[in-house]
């Protein structure tokens, strides 16, 4: 094979890698569980993502603008707890406006942190993980929460409801996608997250605050969360104050295998959604097969480093380099 041929093969695998893996994945499962590729189960995978996609949707903002948030685990328990623990309190509605604020709160934090003092956004959103796990659990008193009268709560529609003939989970899902799609794509706010992300230098010499534009960016990722405890949450009524602890990873995972590049600058909603899928069928189809729920944990770490190794080969147009 000549040496422009494997620059081509190297090219593509670099480019479309993830997505020629999540097929071959696809066709195994398939093969080894005909159940894989039933409506039932399509559904059913799409459902269980829904919580991890609409996180995944806001930090596509913080990673496109150059930055991390590793708190929205522990963020997503908080959110969780919060708004359980009021409701038998001051009612569904202002339990969610109160979690929302709260949650909000805690996302200007962390947004006036990296935006504003300019700190590192992986050093703060690892520092704020420990920080809100604690306040949880503070909050809590380490206990779990539980709504009272399950029965006769009209809470239950955010996790447990249909409508259209969909489960309510997914139709936030999209709504919420599409409505995040659109600012980010035709927005002169979405223009700056992406100018922001490529360089943030040359941004800020085009006139563009940087600062308020990766603050901004933190409040989104901070709504998304709640949005995600408030489905999580509507879903049993109850809930353990570790919900949230380890879907960082996740949802970084799910961000990266979208496309969006650590290095910031790119990315889209749209290819978030498909990073979501790919990973939730990835690990609904390991289930099916036999496998144990903690070798997803396996999967993932892996499916990370495949995703960090391809984005930068993407940049360079090779898998390999003798150059690092």
């Amino acid at each position: 094979m000549s040496t422009l041929s494997k620059q081509k093969i190297g090219g593509i695998l670099a480019k479309q890698g993830i997505l020629i893996a999540f097929l071959a994945f696809m066709v195994a499962f398939t093969i080894a569980n005909p159940k894989f590729l039933t409506p039932d189960n399509i559904l059913s995978v799409v459902r269980s993502s829904a919580i991890l996609g609409v996180m995944a949707l806001g930090v596509t903002f913080v990673v496109i603008s150059g930055n991390l948030d590793l708190s929205v685990g522990s963020m997503m328990s908080f959110s969780t707890i919060v708004v359980l623990d009021l409701h038998d309190k001051i009612g569904p509605v202002m339990a969610i406006l109160a979690m929302f604020a709260m949650t909000l709160a805690l996302g200007a934090v962390i947004g006036f942190l990296v935006g504003y003092l300019k700190l590192n956004s992986l050093i703060v959103t690892l520092g704020m993980l420990s920080a809100i796990h604690g306040l949880t659990l503070t909050y809590s008193g380490g206990k779990n929460m539980d709504i009272a009268d399950k029965e006769g709560t009209w809470f239950s529609v955010f996790g447990q409801g249909t409508a259209l003939g969909l489960p309510v989970p997914i139709l936030i899902f999209v709504a919420l996608a599409a409505i995040l799609g659109l600012v980010l794509s035709k927005t002169s706010f979405g223009r700056k997250v992406y100018a922001v992300g490529g360089n943030g230098t040359a941004a800020t010499f085009s006139g563009i605050r940087r600062a308020r534009t990766v603050f901004l960016c933190y409040i989104i990722s901070a709504g998304c969360v709640a949005t995600a405890g408030l489905i999580q949450a509507s879903r049993s009524l109850g809930s353990q104050n570790t919900v949230g602890q380890g879907l960082e990873l996740e949802v970084l995972a799910a961000v990266i295998l979208g496309g969006a590049s650590l290095l910031g600058g790119s990315g889209t909603i749209f290819k978030t959604v498909i990073g979501v899928l790919i990973l939730g069928f990835i690990q609904n189809g390991l289930l099916l097969v036999g496998l144990q729920f903690y070798v997803q944990f396996v999967v993932t770490w892996v499916i990370i480093i495949l995703a960090v190794w391809l984005d930068i080969a993407a940049k360079r147009g090779k898998l390999w380099s003798r150059i690092a």
